[in-house]
């Protein structure tokens, strides 16, 4: 092969440098390759398609962080709007609770008052009745009684209702009988029949009174 190059070549030289030789050269190595593509195929060229690739990778996990960050955001505005129906459900029975406990302390003696009364009207009675030698003695100790029990009351809140002499108060009164006075205007309390006691401002039981006609 080297003998016939040499043959059909000018030159002596070893290495041939002759334009026919180049030209030769330079055609073989411009047979382009198989497999080869041209850079504008109707593919595209594949670089531009790893491009894409690469663009729709990128937008992908910015959708999906965008969408994680929306969820979230819900997330927590529903949190906080539960939070403030809780906090507010708690203040509610928290005042609720604590208005309670301040009326059941206002009022603790209510009951225990409510069961006294009839013994104080009984002491009332026993004290109405007049007093002789042999009673005296007795009378003295149940006066005693009497007083300390309403000391007692005194101290919790309970107080008599002023009735009589005063303008007839359904608030305050139950008028049980009317009767003509003279000298005395009508609606008038002219006696008091039982007793009544209010504890502060809450009325245990009404002054059964008679009132003028």
């Amino acid at each position: 092969m080297e003998d016939k190059k040499k043959e059909n070549c000018e030159c002596e030289e070893e290495v041939c440098t002759c334009d026919k030789h180049q030209d030769e050269v330079k055609e073989e190595h411009d047979i382009p390759h198989p497999h080869d593509e041209h850079p504008h195929s109707e593919h595209g060229h594949p670089h531009d398609e790893h491009d894409k690739h690469k663009e729709m990778k990128h937008k992908k996990p910015e959708i999906h962080e965008k969408e994680l960050i929306d969820s979230l955001k819900e997330e927590i505005d529903k949190l906080k709007n539960d939070y403030a129906k809780a906090y507010a459900d708690t203040e509610n029975m928290r005042k609720r609770l604590q208005s309670e406990f301040e009326q059941a302390k206002k009022y603790r003696i209510q009951s225990f008052a409510l069961d006294v009364l009839p013994a104080i009207d009984n002491l009332e009675r026993a004290l109405q009745t007049p007093p002789t030698e042999e009673t005296e003695g007795y009378r003295k100790g149940v006066e005693m009684i009497y007083n300390q029990l309403l000391d007692a009351l005194h101290k919790e809140g309970v107080e008599e209702i002023e009735a009589n002499g005063l303008p007839f108060d359904a608030n305050f009164h139950q008028a049980l009988m009317a009767e003509h006075v003279e000298g005395i205007e009508p609606g008038m309390v002219v006696e008091v029949l039982q007793k009544g006691y209010k504890l502060k401002d809450r009325i245990l039981r009404a002054s059964m009174v008679k009132v003028s006609d």
